[in-house]
């Protein structure tokens, strides 16, 4: 008889956790406490826009191997789209200064020899003060690391940190910073260029897998909160007994298992002696119901303004503001207004006519990607053998991002399943 698996938590880590299982031949049961599932990952109808919007922008790089698998595993692969060469326009909003960034296809960084490729006003070694992330020491910063000021701070690194890290970059984790670079960057071009969800998250990472893990025979119970998880036994034989839904105790056999994919705070709550994250950054997201210039690139870098990236599709622009705490609470129009000059500067269109908008501000949109923080987050397994943890607020060693999340979902159902063979 198969392994029965209890996957709690349906978002991307939840998700991965529970089609990696499948595929592994286990039996899945996936709770989430929401009544959709995708987390903080996730698309919905907006009736003010009439349209399908998702929760934020978000983007992977093509050398996100475990989310391109986790998209080529549930039939999604087509819905992730982007350039076909790893190139980033950047528009500079204290000068109106437009330039692009144009990554080699191979590992030797050849662009930054070449002026038309590299960012207006530097030089090749100016490059170099990105290398000592590569050998940061854990617990320090971004800004204890490398110098974290010149042209190629301002209007490389800094936005692209910013960016993955969700933090004032020089305060971020150097060894995150450092993480990433190395599957970017030093990767080569192969690896960096954007992907996109080009119809939306649920399209490309939620609703392909509920599909597949149905057909495999998977129950799916959505808006069902886990309140407890009943304990038994002591060293060895120290397990997971039972979980409670608020209906009573569903018991577990001995050979079940549990993936806990759910958020650092609820994690805590039901796991005794749990350690993990406890600040959080804000991100935000305008977006615009109108249709971008002609020929406007999909994705803009903005410098010195409050949005960090634009975002153009058909019939809607939307920017996203990183480390956005500043507007938590602020009011939405506020917010769409002060976001929308930004977007008028970069594409021509009047600053005075805001199209129909609306804002989304996800206040714990990833934990804080600092030295302090980085510390706390906690491995997959725990000292329950057939309890593991996903989420990308564990130890993966990226920051808070979709590749960190699939990664840590698939690498908790491996773990169990690998566990549940050595018995």
């Amino acid at each position: 008889m198969s392994r029965l698996v209890h996957v709690v938590g349906a978002g991307l880590s939840g998700l991965a956790a529970a089609v990696q299982l499948q595929r592994r031949g286990a039996r899945v049961v996936l709770h989430e406490a929401e009544p959709h599932a995708g987390g903080r990952c996730r698309s919905y109808f907006d009736s003010k826009l009439n349209a399908t919007i998702d929760n934020g922008n978000h983007v992977l790089f093509s050398g996100s191997h475990a989310a391109l698998g986790y998209a080529r595993a549930i039939g999604a692969a087509d819905e992730l789209a982007g350039p076909t060469l790893p190139d980033y326009p950047f528009f500079d909003l204290k000068d109106s200064a437009r330039w692009t960034v144009r990554l080699s296809s191979g590992r030797l960084p050849k662009w930054i020899f070449d002026p038309a490729a590299r960012v207006p006003g530097t030089q090749p070694a100016d490059y170099l003060s990105l290398a000592p992330l590569l050998w940061a020491k854990p617990g320090r910063t971004v800004g204890e690391t490398m110098r974290a000021q010149g042209r190629v701070w301002d209007a490389l690194a800094r936005p692209f940190l910013r960016t993955v890290l969700n933090v004032e970059p020089a305060e971020g984790s150097a060894v995150l910073a450092g993480n990433v670079l190395r599957e970017t960057l030093v990767a080569g071009g192969q690896a960096c260029r954007p992907l996109i969800a080009k119809s939306g998250l649920g399209r490309a990472f939620v609703e392909p897998a509920l599909r597949l893990l149905q057909y495999g025979g998977a129950e799916i119970r959505l808006a069902a909160r886990l309140r407890g998880i009943g304990l038994s036994g002591t060293d060895s034989q120290a397990r997971v007994s039972s979980l409670d839904f608020g209906d009573g105790p569903v018991a577990l056999a001995p050979g079940d298992g549990v993936v806990l994919a759910v958020p650092p705070d609820v994690a805590r709550a039901l796991v005794p002696g749990l350690v993990a994250p406890t600040e959080f950054r804000a991100v935000a997201t305008a977006h615009f119901a109108v249709e971008p210039p002609l020929g406007f690139e999909p994705m803009t870098g903005l410098l010195y303004g409050t949005a960090d990236w634009l975002f153009a599709s058909d019939g809607r622009l939307s920017a996203t503001v990183s480390g956005a705490d500043r507007f938590v609470g602020a009011p939405p129009e506020e917010l769409a207004h002060t976001i929308w000059q930004d977007v008028a500067r970069v594409t021509g269109l009047p600053a005075g006519a805001m199209p129909t908008w609306q804002t989304v501000v996800e206040q714990r949109a990833t934990f804080a990607a600092l030295p302090g923080q980085e510390s706390l987050r906690p491995a997959t397994r725990t000292r329950w053998p057939n309890l593991m943890l996903a989420g990308d607020w564990t130890a993966t060693g990226l920051p808070a991002t979709i590749e960190g999340s699939i990664r840590s979902g698939q690498k908790a159902a491996d773990k169990l399943m690998n566990r549940s063979m050595e018995r």
